[in-house]
């Protein structure tokens, strides 16, 4: 394609540039002042949302691949927040416009992507991690309804959730593959027990949830009854994509830079030490070379294993890079929870204690790799344990 920076794309960068400049005091430090209120702006001005149709609750214009990366240049360059994103934003209104009715597009797209519904994803079970087809939460038929029963494990947000989006079988004599519907349902539904789990950041980012007789209407249902599988890997193509995401890692990056070069030893910037300096010109290698293949994946429909590496590495730099930031804090970067002495109000170390998770959720880093090596290098499967 022509990468040519044409009259009409120059004075739309000028007019990114314009907005940035004029609502520089809605942020402080890459958070909004107030999230919900940025999100509206945003949308309102086509920096969000910004090809979703405008009768879901979006900006509506045309897809235009080279005025996104221009978006996305300039909110990283001036260290704006992008606006929300998430669970429901990131993965769920992707999934819906894909595969929803239109009576849920127009239902819950608009709302969730002004976050005023915030949903969770009720995907693992305690059997069915990394072999999630094998997903034991049962659907009943009762009337209209399903009445649903089972537990779900490491549900992200499962405490401040409106609604979830949830995997349960509804044909049990189905193949495993088969027998799996995608429903949606309100967290406050009776029936519902939520308990949080307490991770190694010292805060309960999951939970487990668990469901006695959850009464919900079959009509909820997501792209037909006992299409599950198919509907929760178009989810999770978007899931990669978000917790693998070069614009987010880039800006990242640009945040450690600042960092290396505020923070000092003995009058000298941290930046000018040739050790970290080394250390930080890898990661910025690592992080371009991610960065340019998110935009080869734009614009090659082939690109599939391109595609497959995102989530693997986005998530593995995220982790170093939050890393690289604790060493160059010294003894400051040890800090945790709150003092006068933190910096980035303790952001970076709870940075590394959770992106450290991320290498395993949404996709451990080896079912990445085993994924990466069977469908994008063709290799043959993993051998199964004989009698498993």
């Amino acid at each position: 394609m022509d990468l040519t920076l044409t009259p009409e794309l120059a004075a739309f960068r000028d007019e990114v540039r314009a907005f940035l400049e004029a609502h520089k005091d809605h942020h402080k430090d890459g958070a909004p002042n107030d999230p919900k209120a940025w999100q509206r702006t945003l949308i309102e001005a086509g920096y969000a949302a910004r090809t979703i149709p405008k009768a879901y609750g979006g900006y509506g214009a045309e897809p235009d691949i080279l005025k996104g990366r221009i978006i996305a240049e300039e909110f990283i360059a001036a260290g704006a927040p992008r606006g929300m994103a998430g669970q429901g934003i990131s993965m769920l209104v992707p999934t819906l416009l894909e595969v929803g009715s239109e009576e849920q597009k127009r239902q819950w797209i608009g709302p969730t992507l002004r976050g005023e519904v915030i949903w969770c994803q009720g995907y693992s079970e305690p059997g069915a991690g990394s072999d999630l087809a094998n997903l034991q939460t049962k659907a009943v038929e009762d009337g209209e309804d399903f009445l649903i029963s089972g537990q779900k494990i490491w549900t992200s947000t499962a405490a401040q959730a409106d609604m979830i989006f949830c995997l349960v079988r509804t044909e049990p004599d189905a193949p495993k593959h088969e027998g799996i519907s995608y429903i949606l349902f309100p967290m406050t539904t009776p029936g519902i027990d939520v308990r949080p789990l307490k991770t190694m950041t010292g805060h309960a980012e999951f939970n487990e949830v668990f469901f006695t007789d959850v009464r919900v209407p079959q009509k909820n249902v997501v792209g037909g009854r006992g299409r599950g599988w198919f509907v929760a890997n178009t989810t999770l193509k978007h899931e990669r994509g978000m917790l693998g995401d070069p614009n987010a890692t880039e800006a990242r990056l640009k945040a450690l830079i600042e960092l290396m070069k505020s923070e000092t030893v003995d009058g000298h910037r941290i930046i000018d030490n040739p050790i970290f300096r080394d250390r930080l010109m890898q990661l910025q290698a690592r992080v371009l070379s991610m960065k340019f293949n998110g935009l080869r994946t734009l614009t090659d429909d082939t690109a599939g294993l391109a595609r497959l590496v995102v989530k693997l590495q986005g998530c593995e730099l995220n982790h170093q890079v939050a890393a690289l930031a604790i060493d160059a804090l010294g003894e400051l970067g040890i800090l945790y929870h709150d003092g006068p002495h933190l910096r980035a109000k303790g952001g970076w170390q709870r940075n590394y204690m959770f992106d450290l998770g991320l290498i395993i959720g949404g996709g451990t880093a080896q079912i990445q790799k085993n994924i990466i090596s069977e469908r994008g290098l063709g290799m043959p499967r993993e051998p199964k344990t004989v009698g498993a």
